[in-house]
């Protein structure tokens, strides 16, 4: 069966937090369905093995060494991948941290550095790349979220705080720019096999938990289940589709 309304040929997509996990999944993802992919991390390393996936898709592969934590960098990194591609029509904001603590033991500092590149770092890309998608009245915007957008969780308190602000980002962003042709999303993604849950899943007990509270009965593969979902939202197929918060978590949200 041919969907050519999942196709991205022609497309210039850029994903933040494409070095590893989730992030490198979505990117490659987004190549195969025909877009090219400007891929930023923090690390040069993870940049070079995954534009190098990129590339093996028949795609242009752009790395971009960025710090979304900070501002500078970020415009910086929307400055060079315009300058490249010419125009970015699909925006997935992956970049992220988490620090996990008793509420009552958070520091600021911690605090101040997950809110910086967690939801600082994710309004300020969408304002950088925004302003270029309304200047052409058209886009895709894709943040990820997290199971947090939408429950409470112990022992991840900022963590959270944050993803509700990107659940919220999410809906206030679509219904300024939507009017305008640039749409906005959200994948709130569950418990998925990355390197910020091998605390959780390298823990038999908490492991089994948190499993048993997924339908599924499984955790996330990040090369594989996000997939479907970027492609879709980041497509034509989803033109009607704006301010929503798709949860990719096996069913757990219906399951807390």
């Amino acid at each position: 069966m041919s969907l050519p309304g999942l196709q991205l040929d022609g497309m210039s997509a850029l994903v933040t937090g494409a070095g590893r996990g989730m992030g490198r999944g979505m990117a490659i993802a987004l190549a195969q369905a025909g877009a090219n992919v400007a891929v930023v991390s923090r690390s040069e390393d993870d940049l070079a093995d995954v534009a190098g996936d990129v590339e093996k898709t028949g795609r242009r592969a752009l790395p971009v060494p960025a710090d979304v934590g900070d501002v500078d960098s970020i415009r910086r990194m929307v400055d060079t991948v315009a300058g490249e591609f010419g125009r970015i029509d699909i925006l997935v904001t992956a970049a992220g941290i988490i620090v996990r603590n008793k509420a009552e033991d958070y520091t600021p500092e911690e605090w101040d550095r997950l809110m910086a590149i967690n939801l600082k770092g994710r309004f300020f890309t969408c304002q950088a790349v925004g302003a270029r998608m309304l200047a052409h009245g058209s886009g895709s915007i894709i943040n990820i979220g997290s199971l947090t957008s939408g429950i409470g969780l112990a022992g991840v308190a900022v963590y959270a705080v944050a993803n509700g602000g990107i659940a919220q980002l999410t809906r206030t962003l679509s219904a300024e720019w939507s009017p305008q042709g640039v749409r906005v999303n959200c994948i709130a993604p569950g418990t998925f096999v990355t390197r910020t849950t091998a605390a959780v899943l390298n823990d038999p007990e908490k492991a089994e938990v948190r499993l048993r509270r997924i339908p599924q009965g499984r955790f996330g593969d990040p090369e594989q289940d996000l997939n479907g979902a970027v492609v879709f939202l980041a497509s034509p197929s989803a033109s009607y589709v704006t301010g929503q918060i798709l949860y990719v978590d096996g069913g757990a949200i219906s399951a807390y």
